[in-house]
């Protein structure tokens, strides 16, 4: 399978079918973030040679990488407050006319049929190639534990200590970053945030919330807080800050 990293500035066609594969990788809540949303659709516009596909002549498109160029100042500290932080900032910047000094990793989706084929890596080769491309040196990424949503009541500053007994890290999705020379930077207990009525938190999730309280809930990484006075659901998404320095 020769696996080929086409950008959307060179073929947007390949894209016809985005919204199916992120539908088919990310549960039905994550759609719904209430910053990350705002800005999402942009970014084909706006950053239209930082979205790209890994795509072969037989099967099509196999995964999308999503990245945007970031201002970072190359501290732990001023990797901000996760997801909804960066892509904001990313579009800020931008508007502002200020050069990036590194390349922001929103979202790497495998279509379900083709995982288990070593293709993360090939993503994240896309991301560091991208990089090189611009000048930059920096990966930097709000990371998505993949189990984590087995540990929703687990606070995220002591899951990402969690270890193996060989001493990698227990999440699999760290540890693909871990191996390849990346370091874990700090976690983030309120990366991405998701609002809701309840309503459509009850539509989401296929659960009733019959009264007040924090619920966990199928693929969630962290409870739900429920609010049947304000009809609202209020959900933050921890993540991990990962920073890979890029080789030339």
């Amino acid at each position: 399978m020769a696996i080929t990293v086409i950008r959307y500035s060179e073929r947007p066609e390949l894209w016809a079918d985005t919204d199916a594969v992120s539908e088919a990788v990310w549960p039905e809540y994550n759609h719904h973030g209430e910053v990350l949303g705002r800005y999402w659709g942009r970014l084909f516009e706006d950053f239209p040679e930082f979205q790209f596909v890994l795509y072969d002549d037989r099967d099509g498109v196999l995964a999308e990488g999503h990245t945007v160029p970031c201002v970072w100042d190359g501290t732990t500290d001023g990797l901000g407050d996760g997801i909804d932080a960066m892509i904001a900032g990313a579009f800020e910047a931008r508007e502002e006319g200020c050069s990036p000094t590194a390349l922001g990793v929103l979202a790497a989706e495998i279509k379900p049929e083709f995982q288990g084929r070593r293709l993360a890596d090939r993503v994240l080769d896309g991301m560091a190639d991208l990089a090189r491309a611009a000048g930059l040196d920096h990966l930097i990424a709000p990371v998505r534990p993949t189990f984590k949503d087995r540990y929703p009541i687990i606070p995220i500053e002591r899951y990402v200590t969690w270890t193996r007994e060989n001493g990698e890290p227990f999440d699999p999705w760290i540890r693909v970053h871990v191996r390849r020379g990346a370091e874990i930077a700090k976690p983030i207990p309120h990366s991405l945030r998701i609002i809701g009525t309840v309503a459509e938190w009850e539509q989401w999730t296929g659960m009733r919330f019959p009264d007040d309280g924090l619920y966990t809930f199928p693929a969630g990484l962290a409870p739900v807080e429920i609010d049947r006075g304000r009809d609202r659901g209020c959900y933050w998404e921890p993540n991990v800050w990962i920073i890979h320095t890029v080789r030339p």
